[in-house]
């Protein structure tokens, strides 16, 4: 479980808009890839689940499990390249049954498989996010508005 502290810009009934500044943590993070991508600059803003009640201005720890999000990396990135891959390779395989270029079929398989993982991706993205393990919780308020 990793840690970050930041404060609350904005709250909602159950949830909280929290700003958070990258510290030497993110660099021994494994998960420290997806940030960038996310934001790239020192700050970030993230909604979290307020378990600590915490209002706008307190500065506050979130916690995030780790496990969840190396998962979800590998569903938005690691996935799509492999069925695209998988889908170049049944290409080449098919070409000569159906008297096609090889690399022509191999090309459109590809990327219509990657075009069919984008979409299933994006729905299980969807479905998860929505899960409370792959969601930052507020757990400590450090200091009272």
């Amino acid at each position: 479980m990793a840690t970050e502290e930041g404060i609350v810009t904005k709250i909602d009934s159950t949830t909280a808009w929290v700003k958070t500044t990258k510290t030497h943590a993110c660099k021994a993070c494994a998960a420290r890839g997806s940030c960038n991508v996310l934001g790239g600059g020192k700050e970030m803003e993230v909604e979290a689940i307020n378990y600590a009640g915490a209002k706008v201005g307190e500065k506050v720890v979130l916690s995030f499990e780790t496990s969840p999000l190396l998962k979800a990396i590998f569903l938005i990135y690691v996935l799509p390249i492999l069925i695209m891959i998988a889908g170049a390779f049944i290409g080449q395989k098919m070409a000569p049954l159906v008297n096609l270029n090889p690399s022509i079929l191999s090309a459109i398989i590809a990327f219509l498989f990657f075009g069919l993982t984008i979409i299933f991706v994006r729905s299980m993205a969807n479905k998860l996010a929505k899960r409370d393990e792959y969601q930052p919780k507020v757990i400590r308020i450090l200091e009272q508005a």
